[in-house]
This record gives C-alpha cells, sequence and structure tokens, in this order.
C-alpha cells in the first residue's frame, strides 16, 4: 500500500470486536454508556479481536519483525516459509506501529487484545485513545434503543448529511472531529502505521473522506485541511455506508 502524498502516515481501520451491545441489540452511542465495562466485548469479539491483530501483523510489520514473532510463538514452519519473501518497501518496522483507539470500553478492550497479539505494551507510547475516534452520538431518542434504528439514522444521512438526528452528530459533525483526530495523529507521527480502532459509523465516514481525498492527488492545496474541506459535500457524504465494516473486520485505507 502506497503512502499518499498528503498524509505522512499509512492508515488501517479495524472496527470493534463484537461486543455485548452487539449481542443484545443495543444501540450504545453516548460517551456515558459507551465507557461501561458491561459493554466491552463478547467472548466472541475477543476472538475476532485477536485474528484481526494476528491481520495486522502479517499485512503490515516487516519481514524481522515477523520472523521474531513467529519463532518466539514456535511457529518455525510458517517462519521458514517468510525467509523467501523479500521485504518490501512499503512494510513497517514494529516499533513504527501505533495504535489509536476510541475511548469506549469496546473499542479499549479490541485495542488491548490487538495490542496483546502484536506483543506491544498496551500502555505505553505506541497506543493512545483519542476521544475523536469515539462512536458517532445518536441522539437520547436513539440511545440503548434496538438495532433496528440504524435504518432511520442512515436514511437520513442519505438524504441530507449534515442534517442530524434530533440531539445527535450529523455525519458533517463526525468529519469535523476526524479531521481534527488526523491532524493530530500527523502532526505527532510520520513513517508509521496507525491502526485505528474504532465504530461503524465512524470507520465508514473516515473511509469515505480518505478515499475521496486520495482522488484528488495533484490538485491544488495537497494540506491536509484544505482536502478534508473540498469532499465535506453531500454528494460524497451521503454514500458512507458503501463502507461499512463487519465487526471485528480489518481494512487498508491509504
Amino acid at each position: 500500500m502506497a503512502m499518499s502524498t498528503f498524509l505522512r502516515n499509512r492508515y488501517w481501520v479495524l472496527r470493534h470486536g463484537k461486543s455485548v451491545p452487539n449481542e443484545r441489540g443495543l444501540i450504545v452511542s453516548s460517551m456515558a454508556n459507551g465507557m461501561l465495562e458491561e459493554y466491552k466485548l463478547a467472548s466472541e469479539g475477543v476472538n475476532q479481536a485477536q485474528l484481526a491483530g494476528e491481520a495486522f501483523l502479517k499485512a503490515s510489520v516487516c519481514l524481522k519483525d515477523k520472523m521474531v514473532y513467529l519463532l518466539e510463538h514456535r511457529m518455525r514452519n510458517e517462519a521458514s516459509e517468510y525467509l523467501t519473501i523479500e521485504l518490501k518497501e512499503e512494510n513497517i518496522p514494529l516499533e513504527n506501529v501505533r495504535i489509536c483507539y476510541s475511548p469506549f470500553s469496546r473499542t479499549s478492550h479490541t485495542a488491548k487484545v490487538v495490542a496483546s497479539a502484536l506483543k506491544i505494551p498496551f500502555d505505553g507510547p505506541q497506543c493512545k485513545a483519542i476521544e475523536e475516534f469515539r462512536e458517532r452520538f445518536f441522539g437520547p431518542s436513539f440511545e440503548l434503543m434496538s438495532h433496528d434504528k440504524y435504518l432511520d439514522i442512515w436514511a437520513l444521512d442519505e438524504r441530507d448529511p449534515f442534517m442530524p438526528p434530533e440531539g445527535g452528530e450529523s455525519v458533517a459533525d463526525v468529519v469535523s472531529r476526524l479531521t481534527r483526530a488526523l491532524g493530530t495523529i500527523e502532526s505527532e507521527f510520520q513513517g508509521c502505521a496507525i491502526l485505528v480502532v474504532s465504530h461503524g459509523d465512524p470507520l465508514q465516514i473516515l473511509q469515505t473522506i480518505l478515499n475521496a481525498a486520495k482522488q484528488q492527488e495533484g490538485s491544488n492545496g495537497s494540506d491536509l485541511t484544505s482536502r478534508m474541506q473540498s469532499v465535506k459535500v453531500q454528494s460524497i457524504l451521503s454514500q458512507h455506508r458503501k463502507f461499512a465494516l463487519l465487526t471485528g473486520e480489518l481494512r487498508a485505507v491509504v
């Protein structure tokens, strides 16, 4: 995955593993509820996070670090196969991996499992909670209601992504805080593999704006803020559902 010219890092996204709210069919989108331990990962979600961490290791981390990991886990047959693989330019040393995650319990739980899979200390500098990656707040009328209500929200998004559900956030509102998060990451890190661990709607929206911005390569104004502002239009934001992720799904973005 070649690095984009308007970004200093490479980005992957990971939707949290299957959570207790997923199992119960509940919308949990407020910060107050989202931070509660009772809404962390279900057992299936822990397994999904573990598999995602292993997949990220194979997809992003350089050959030397893969070899160390495999040998430490006595996976010598698989390690010997990696000896025949040439180190590609897009591979990044394990020490350059950064896990940036939503502070909600289900996403921090996912990030912790992934960090363990990568043998990265979760309380160390390579893991960072970023509040702007929190779940989209759908408003008090949807909070703790059935997942079936998402269809009403997404229908509103398609009609007008600048119109929020009552008391909640619009797609455009989420774009604004995601842009701030990207600006923070880009100012702090360079040449890193950034794994963003977040939620369905924020990650759909993040992929939408980065994909649109990437298509503007070579256009005037190459800074991040200018690009994000230029793609913050109805025709682009209304289509965010095209980038939907399953729970525990990992995807390279830019």
